[in-house]
């Protein structure tokens, strides 16, 4: 695979096989091990502007999940249990291993964070620390619905339609979606006009709806369930959580004494920023990520 776009320097690109999986990721830096996990409608390459300067600490794998990005986009199960966060977990746990890390450091947004806060509640072993962009605990956010939060979080109430009404509307345009989505953020110049491509390229392959699609189908099925069944179970690692301002339903909670019913320990910090600050506000998340892995910043 030819190494595009030009936003990753010194990063290597690599497809791990994970059984019938294959997983696209980039790896870069030196140093204890630590890994990057996106969002929707993203791809690991929302990762671009952080990766570098982390890349100078820490051994640095930035993968994209299955359904997304140039990983694999499996026909969804009758029970969506192949892109239930749990199976997403496992898969990452073995891009790790594979690069000879057992127990690793990791930071996800959107998605990817509910990725690492399902492997977190599974494999404790496996994490250092872990930080969490942007989210609350998917359960937590249903069980409140209103007309507020289902405007806000149209994707989670469209998405979860029987297959293939979703993925073909969002199909037959995906420019449009994508605009729709982050499009304001390029105007703005937050997300480069590389990544933007980059985004909009595998978001027009021919499976990308379906599997986006099914990773919210399994979030209001599967991944509820098993939620469920761990009711009560903590995240044992140390945790950062960093919101977003401008997101207007957090203002319902208290973010941190939300997680602290989900976590042992917990520290965060409310972020001036919109969903996407990893492209938005760069330097003042790596100014809270930093100091929680490990590293003072001069």
């Amino acid at each position: 695979m030819s190494d595009r776009p030009p936003l990753f320097k010194n990063f290597s690109v690599h497809i791990v096989k994970v059984g019938a999986i294959d997983i696209n990721c980039r790896v870069g830096g030196e140093g204890p091990p630590l890994l990057l996990l996106h969002g929707c409608p993203q791809t690991h390459v929302m990762w671009h502007k952080l990766a570098p300067e982390l890349a100078k600490t820490y051994t640095v794998v930035a993968s994209d999940l299955r359904g997304y990005g140039d990983s694999s986009k499996p026909q969804g199960l009758p029970d969506h249990a192949n892109y239930a966060f749990r199976e997403m977990a496992s898969d990452q746990l073995a891009v790790m291993k594979f690069f000879g890390f057992d127990r690793f450091y990791a930071i996800g947004h959107d998605r990817g964070a509910r990725v690492l806060h399902r492997m977190a509640l599974d494999h404790p072993q496996a994490l250092e620390k872990v930080c969490l962009l942007d989210i609350l605990p998917t359960g937590l956010l249903y069980a409140q619905t209103d007309k507020n939060f289902a405007s806000r979080y149209w994707e989670w109430f469209f998405f979860i339609q029987e297959s293939d009404f979703p993925e073909t509307l969002l199909a037959a345009n995906p420019l449009a979606f994508l605009r729709y989505e982050i499009g304001d953020l390029v105007d703005a110049g937050s997300i480069t006009q590389p990544a933007w491509q980059e985004y909009l390229r595998v978001l027009s392959h021919k499976d990308a709806m379906h599997g986006m699609c099914e990773d919210y189908r399994a979030g209001v099925s599967i991944d509820l369930q098993q939620d469920e069944a761990d009711s009560g179970k903590r995240i044992e690692c140390p945790l950062l959580v960093l919101w977003a301002t401008q997101n207007p339903i957090w203002l319902q909670f208290d973010m941190l004494d939300v997680w602290r019913g989900f976590a042992r320990n917990v520290q965060g910090a409310a972020m001036p920023s919109g969903h996407y600050m990893a492209e938005e506000i760069p330097e003042k998340v790596l100014n809270k990520i930093l100091p929680f892995l490990g590293e003072q910043r001069p």
